[in-house]
């Protein structure tokens, strides 16, 4: 009884929230989630100066102005290369995790993320508008892989009953660099013709502290278990995070999960778009990130401005009202960061999206009055701030720690790749597309992403289980039948085992054997 009740105090002191976890969580979260979302609305607010330095710069080198169209097409390369170097980046996942490790990979990136933030902060001094549109493209190389390599880091390194709402945590600093860009965009702030430059160079503050900072933070145990082989320094790295000398259980559930996966051995993307035991985990990470991008996130973003023009609010406090709107989704993404472990990640995507497809609906039929009903114009900004918190706390943040629980280690480094690139590319398309879209339908564009939401609600309602509290391997297990698959039954014994019995000696060395 006494033995039983140490270990169930073991347990529970394993699973706490410690200070190693916390410090880590911020530091990569704020070094490179931030850096992500602050470089997606820095652009924003003080585009009338970027675009008259571009003028200004043509005409100091050539004596003449350039016409509308070519300003339109070199601003255009500004805003969309991001989403096109985020791309790149998401290709590069696997390759540089695998070699160089979860950590190695962030400070790697963050090398590169200092670099065009002064090219940045230094273009009007340099009389160059090339330096951030190149600038662009490599902080967007850079966000792809901390948007993918960030999640991944963490997820390894939680419990599994936390490993929600940490999951959660890079999300939430993405939200809250873009709410820090649009405060430090308002025009009495660095939203003026002086202050851009430095409003774009601040990006390279957070990578300067990561790269500082986390070197001081142990790499990803399972990295460093299951690919280095090196079990004494991933024991040691567990006892750090967890603030608990005994830290065997985990360590037998990655050999356990280690050998269960053996057959798969180490999957490129292309195997794992043929393996069958991972098709619907595939499948779901796919579907669920195209729905995240191609819900119309960004479309609302975009169209926000002039909505809450058209319902009265003055050009000069438009700014102030987009503030409130970004703070509105940071505050409902923290809300998600408290409640995924108890509510569950299916719920969460569910809700999420259903309040994001009845917006729409509703969104569209306010446009379509607006004009005629004295009311409508109000009905339409609380459809976008109903909206912005159906996808705060599930489309946005949810699908990142799906994709973490879904694949074991072997294939988790594809797993993101091909994620990340459907993240980036549906996010391309809408940017490309959107003003075509608002062009030939109008108001009714917001149908379109409206039947988005609704297929990706009966999608996760019919395929995507719930993972809250489960191990990796009892994730594989529950898709293991939808594939058309059995776990190799001695598997399936000795994760019995690890849950209900404790581990002795002689049990480590043959499950190590195995």
């Amino acid at each position: 009884m006494e033995k039983e009740e140490k270990k169930n105090e073991l347990v529970e002191i394993k699973g706490s929230l410690t200070a190693v976890l916390v410090l880590v969580t911020l530091v990569s979260t704020f070094g490179s989630s931030f850096q992500y979302g602050y470089n997606v609305a820095s652009v924003n607010s003080p585009s009338p100066f970027m675009k008259d330095f571009y003028n200004e710069t043509i005409i100091y080198r050539s004596g003449s102005s350039i016409s509308n169209s070519f300003l339109s097409l070199l601003w255009s390369l500004t805003v969309s290369l991001y989403p096109l170097g985020g791309l790149i980046g998401s290709l590069m996942v696997g390759p540089l995790v695998n070699k160089i490790g979860r950590k190695g990979t962030l400070l790697f990136n963050n090398i590169f993320s200092i670099i065009p933030a002064i090219l940045m902060g230094t273009s009007v001094l340099s009389k160059s508008f090339e330096v951030i549109i190149a600038s662009r493209l490599v902080i967007g190389i850079c966000a792809g892989l901390s948007s993918n390599v960030v999640p991944m880091y963490l997820g390894e390194m939680s419990p599994k009953n936390l490993r929600g709402g940490i999951g959660v945590m890079p999300q939430l600093m993405i939200t809250i660099g873009i709410l820090m860009a649009q405060i430090f965009g308002i025009r009495f702030i660095l939203g003026n013709t002086e202050g851009w430059p430095i409003l774009l160079g601040i990006t390279g503050i957070p990578a300067v502290f990561e790269l500082l900072s986390l070197p001081f933070f142990p790499e990803s145990p399972r990295y460093t278990l299951l690919h280095k082989g090196k079990e004494g320094k991933a024991k040691k790295a567990l006892q750090r995070l967890r603030a608990c000398e005994d830290v065997d259980d985990e360590i037998e559930e990655m050999y356990l999960e280690d050998q269960s996966e053996k057959s798969e051995g180490q999957l490129s993307v292309k195997n794992l778009c043929s393996f069958r035991p991972l098709r619907w985990q595939l499948i779901c990470i796919i579907a669920l990130n195209m729905g995240q991008q191609l819900s119309g996130i960004n479309a609302v973003y975009y169209y926000a401005d002039s909505i809450y023009l058209s319902a009265g609010v003055e050009a000069n406090t438009v700014q102030y009202v987009t503030v409130a709107t970004g703070a509105v989704n940071v505050v409902m993404t923290l809300a998600a960061v408290f409640i995924v472990d108890s509510w569950g990640r299916r719920i969460l995507l569910l809700v999420g999206f259903g309040t994001c497809c009845i917006s729409c609906v509703v969104l569209t039929i306010a446009l379509i009055f607006q004009e005629t009903v004295s009311w409508m114009p109000y009905l339409s900004i609380a459809c976008i701030i109903t909206y912005v918190i159906g996808h705060a706390i599930g489309p946005s943040p949810i699908p990142y720690v799906i994709t973490t629980e879904m694949f074991r280690q072997a294939s988790r480094p594809s797993a993101f790749m091909v994620a990340g690139s459907v993240h980036w590319l549906s996010n391309f398309i809408v940017g490309l597309i959107f003003e075509f879209l608002m062009q030939g339908l109008g108001s009714y564009c917001f149908i379109l992403f409206a039947c988005i939401c609704l297929a990706t609600f009966i999608f996760i309602y019919i395929v995507v289980p719930e993972t809250k509290g489960k191990t990796f391997l009892e994730v594989s297990q529950l898709m293991a039948k939808r594939n058309g698959i059995e776990e190799r039954p001695e598997f399936q014994d000795l994760n019995t085992t690890l849950h209900e019995t404790p581990l002795e000696k002689n049990d480590c060395i043959n499950l190590k054997q195995l």
